[in-house]
């Protein structure tokens, strides 16, 4: 069954109730979810979430997707490529199936929980036996370096140090010893009567451990280092970070001790190395043995990890996939109401009209091919709710609706302003930034967009790029818009095209440094004449005329914005919101800026020279039409004086009109109502009894004052607005110079200075300079200046347009759909 179009004003809602038997529960709302059109209202609102009925359920799946993203989590630490997830199920998995597979999670996750910790143990005995290698090999280099003294503090790279020639290291020791290792080697560590500690620290921190040894051991040490080649990894940190071999010489427990404790606590790792260079020859021959078997472990066990790993990838998210639908069926099963005597679940929600027979015919095929004896049934309820706003979209409009939902959702069934903006935003834009050459490239830019739009929707895009992507369509028009516009301005990249016969001819001889008048022999077949290109008079003639062509814009703009209020006193039936709103307003809004609209078309069909008169201003004429009625210092055409007079009587006149007529007339109204509920004995007032209040349809007051209040503020910004509003238009001539100046300035401090030059250099500063005005073309001109265009063009709707007729006081309409649910959802991949 075709459903029916709901674009221009929002689609029909029923509120239906469903009564399911417990047993199909979960299958019916899962059919419900992939039908994707009925929003489900929460029947238990003052239940707590812990206190609902599928709890358990929910947090079963919550712990699947804990153990879903530690999978993933793995995955992209390792670089393998998960498979994308499925289009579409073919079978909806039962409860059985998710048993299972929750019961699966668990043992893969227990697996690879086993696997990466036996991995991390392996990797870091790894890591301290290489270390234990260096401290070695840098132990046999310390150990046989000459033991040269110097004055001074700590000096590194292979030097020792120590605090002068009668170190405390030194003075236990008999001069003849010390003479004979004079340039030589350190003597016995038996003689020196000292202790050593060895080990291995970041590069960075070795300077830091030199100072602290210092001051808390009193210069009481001899601290020799050696730079590592190779960065070595480091299991807390998960990086490769450059470290140094150390060992510090001292003597006592006590001392020995301090050093210990002083390079543990910079995250030093401590070996023990012996002082025999023939039983270090021997450690280092064990610790390249250990070192060649645990790394034949570590190998096999990253073989196994990434083979258990690969497997899952091929199936990690159409698990996530469908953990999430699961997790929002429990989630929407929370929300009904569970009847114990008759066992079934009762569900209220919000379905389009048009498709409750979709419902109705999917609870009837899960009643049949489940074999339950009570059929699930649907009724329609009569209620006085305030239904949700939905309006049918597709790839084309949605992006369109999302402008108007950003600001307000519709109030239901009112008339939906994303119609008309499908054509007046990216006009309203192209006006601001008429260019032939700059809408071609943002039109290029929007069609890749398009045409690639399948490819594009599979990749993973930020947040910028998302945005130009799903406004893909907008762009486009706002590009061919903007290219009409060019044509008309006769504008492409600040030069203009001479694609017909002017309407202007020179004179055919002239003296240098005179001024040249042209004149008229014709008229340009379309668009701005090429002529005014260059003249002395372009900005003042195209200023004039861009003005006044923005303040005609503006008024046709709010004109029939202001009839969609029209239609909707019509299809609402409110006949005092079209006498008393409507009719004033709109003779208030036509009297004065509709009369100057007219009078701006006027103008330009008069031709002043040949009459032999100075064209009037308009501005001061409608100011002196206010200031001094009755008075027209220059006069525009016969009879102006008695005009003006009759059309700011009218305006006047509307003022209380607009201000008065619908207060009195719903005081009326509001005194008959009283007096018919006294006379039936109702005079405490209206039974609410079945209502919500965030269901109830909001009102202006149940008493004068606060309908007199509205209507106040109502008719003083509407009088206000239609000045203020009227004057907003002017930014459609404002932006549209300044594009226009800013195209000229950049053409003529790049290109225009390159023609000048001939030959080899001129070719090469012509090709510098081109790309160079490209590149600023697209950066300033396109990008900057558009993305301002847009948010004038946007704001020309939501303020100048919408406030005409808009309310904006609906509820979005949010669908049980597994497809906007996964699009949400943040730990399922898009589906």
């Amino acid at each position: 069954m075709g459903s029916k179009e709901a674009i221009f004003r929002s689609a029909e809602m029923s509120l239906v109730q469903l009564y399911i038997s417990t047993e199909i529960g979960r299958d019916v709302v899962s059919s419900l979810g992939d039908l994707g059109n009925i929003h489900f209202r929460d029947l238990n609102s003052k239940v707590s979430a812990f206190q609902r009925s599928f709890v358990k359920e929910i947090r079963r799946i919550d712990n699947g997707q804990r153990q879903v993203r530690l999978f993933g989590n793995q995955l992209e630490k390792r670089n393998i490529d998960a498979s994308p997830p499925p289009d579409s199920v073919a079978v909806a998995p039962t409860s059985s199936d998710i048993d299972d597979l929750i019961e699966k999670l668990s043992s893969l996750e227990e697996r690879i929980t086993q696997l990466t910790s036996s991995e991390a143990d392996l990797l870091q005995k790894q890591v301290q036996l290489h270390e234990l290698k260096h401290v070695i090999k840098g132990a046999n280099v310390i150990f046989s370096s000459p033991a040269k003294v110097p004055n001074g503090n700590a000096s590194t790279n292979g030097n020792y140090t120590s605090s002068s020639d009668t170190a405390p290291l030194l003075a236990d020791t008999e001069e003849d010893d010390v003479e004979e290792t004079a340039g030589g080697t350190l003597p016995p560590m038996n003689l020196l009567n000292v202790n050593f500690v060895s080990g291995v620290i970041a590069k960075e921190k070795l300077t830091i451990l030199e100072r602290i040894l210092w001051r808390a051991l009193r210069g009481n040490l001899l601290l020799r280092e050696i730079e590592i080649e190779e960065p070595v990894y480091d299991p807390k940190s998960g990086k490769s970070i450059a470290k140094s071999v150390f060992v510090v010489f001292t003597h006592g427990a006590t001392l020995v001790g301090k050093v210990k404790r002083i390079a543990e606590a910079l995250d030093a790792d401590l070996h023990q190395v012996d002082q025999d260079p023939n039983l270090r020859a021997e450690q280092l021959e064990e610790v390249n043995g250990r070192i060649a078997d645990i790394d034949s472990v570590v190998k096999r066990t990253q073989v196994t990890i990434n083979t258990e790993l690969s497997l899952i990838a091929a199936k990690v998210n159409a698990w996530a996939v469908i953990l999430a639908k699961e997790k929002a069926i429990y989630g929407t099963l929370n929300q009904f109401i569970f009847d114990p005597r008759r066992k079934c679940l009762i569900a209220e929600g919000w379905v389009p009209t048009d498709d409750i027979a979709s419902v109705q015919s999917t609870l009837d095929t899960i009643t049949a091919n489940s074999g339950v004896e009570v059929s699930s049934i649907l009724n329609e309820l009569a209620t006085n709710k305030t239904p949700p706003t939905f309006h049918r979209v597709n790839k084309f409009t949605s992006a369109f609706q999302a402008i108007v939902d950003v600001y307000a959702v519709a109030t239901y069934r009112e008339v939906n302003p994303g119609l008309p903006t499908i054509v007046t935003f990216p006009f309203m834009f192209a006006i601001m930034f008429g260019d032939l050459g700059h809408g071609f490239i943002l039109s290029l830019a929007a069609l890749a967009l398009v045409l690639n739009e399948k490819k594009i929707a599979k990749l993973k895009r930020d947040e910028i790029f998302d945005m130009a992507y799903s406004g893909r369509y907008i762009l486009l028009l706002m590009g061919v818009f903007s290219m009409y516009t060019g044509l008309l301005y006769n504008d492409v990249f600040s030069r203009s095209l001479t694609l017909f016969k002017s309407g202007w001819a020179w004179p055919s001889h002239w003296e240098e440094g005179e001024t040249i008048i042209a004149h008229k022999v014709g008229t340009y077949a379309f668009g701005l004449d090429s002529a005014w290109h260059g003249t002395e008079n372009n900005l003042l003639f195209t200023n004039s005329y861009k003005m006044k062509l923005s303040i005609l814009m503006g008024f046709i703009h709010m004109t029939y914005s202001y009839m969609f209020s029209l239609v909707n006193a019509l299809h609402f039936k409110k006949p005092i919101d079209i006498w008393g709103n409507f009719v004033p307003g709109l003779l208030f809004m036509q009297s004065i800026f509709g009369y100057l609209s007219i009078c701006i078309v006027y103008k330009w069909s008069v031709d002043w020279i040949a009459i032999g008169k100075p064209a009037p201003g308009l501005l001061n004429m409608l100011i002196s039409m206010f200031l001094s009625p009755g008075n027209v210092d220059e006069p525009l055409y016969p009879g102006q004086a008695t005009v003006q007079l009759i059309l700011l009587g009218i305006a006047f006149v509307c003022v209380p009109w607009l201000l008065l007529l619908k207060p009195l007339y719903l005081r009326k109204k509001l005194n008959e109502k009283a007096a018919a509920e006294e006379a039936e004995g109702l005079i405490n007032g209206h039974q609410e009894a079945g209502h919500d209040d965030d269901d109830e349809e909001g009102g202006h007051g149940e008493n004068f004052g606060d309908i007199m209040i509205h209507q106040v503020i109502h008719t003083i910004e509407f009088c206000l607005n239609c000045v203020s509003h009227t004057a907003s238009y002017l930014r459609l001539w404002a932006l549209s110079l300044a594009h226009a100046q800013l195209s000229t300035v950049l053409w003529s401090m790049t290109l225009a200075g390159s023609f000048s030059q001939t030959g080899i250099l001129g070719s090469i500063v012509t090709v510098f300079l081109f790309g160079m005005w490209f590149v600023l073309t697209v950066c300033i001109l396109v990008v900057m200046e558009g993305t301002s265009a847009m948010l004038h063009s946007l704001r020309l709707h939501w303020v100048e347009s919408m406030s005409k007729f808009f309310e904006g006081e609906g509820k979005a309409y949010l669908p049980f759909s597994f497809e906007r649910i996964l699009a949400e959802d943040d730990s399922a991949p898009p589906a």
